[in-house]
């Protein structure tokens, strides 16, 4: 069974470090075109922060369709409800201003970081996941901190930015370690 089960994370490891160079892209992009969007929901902005949660989505499915065992996957489909409220939820708060995004993307970022550290710790026979598992964690401290910042006098999308850049760097770290646990084994 255990060499029926490193068979499948070995077959499943060139998409998934794939997957997460791709996320490390995308993110450091996002987060660049936040930032020169500025801290106000213009269109641009509200457009940036649907189609973080929405890109959370597609990958998800990505990674749910390459993956080979049943418990990351049940996670993956988890995240997927999640973010695809989190993208209809953070287009609705737009409407009403920035500390109502923030709380939004609170809540989603506190939700997800634990389905990706539960994920990564379901992973952790594959290698490579220390990163994921760590940047759950965060996922949920920042969370927790935008939603705090929603109750500022001027709260700001800005924050969203960092935590978009730390996500990809973890994406891009795990990527690394999926190569060199791939030539290990």
């Amino acid at each position: 069974m255990a060499s029926a089960t490193s068979a499948a994370h070995v077959g499943a490891t060139p998409a998934l470090r794939r997957l997460y160079v791709i996320r490390f892209v995308f993110a450091a992009a996002w987060a660049v075109l936040l930032l020169l969007s500025g801290s106000d929901l213009t269109v641009a902005a509200r457009v940036l922060l649907f189609v973080y949660p929405a890109f959370d989505v597609a990958a998800a499915v990505v990674d749910a369709r390459s993956a080979r065992t049943d418990g990351p996957v049940k996670g993956l489909y988890v995240n997927i409800a999640v973010s695809s409220l989190a993208a209809v939820g953070v287009a609705v708060a737009g409407a009403s201003g920035v500390a109502d995004v923030l709380r939004v993307w609170g809540t989603w970022a506190v939700v997800s970081g634990l389905i990706q550290l539960l994920v990564g710790v379901a992973r952790r026979p594959m290698g490579g996941q220390w990163a994921m598992i760590v940047s759950g964690g965060i996922s949920v401290l920042a969370g927790a901190s935008f939603i705090r910042g929603a109750s500022q006098d001027d709260p700001s999308l800005t924050s969203l930015a960092g935590y978009a850049t730390l996500g990809g760097i973890f994406f891009l770290v795990s990527a690394f370690r999926l190569t060199r646990s791939t030539r290990r084994g």
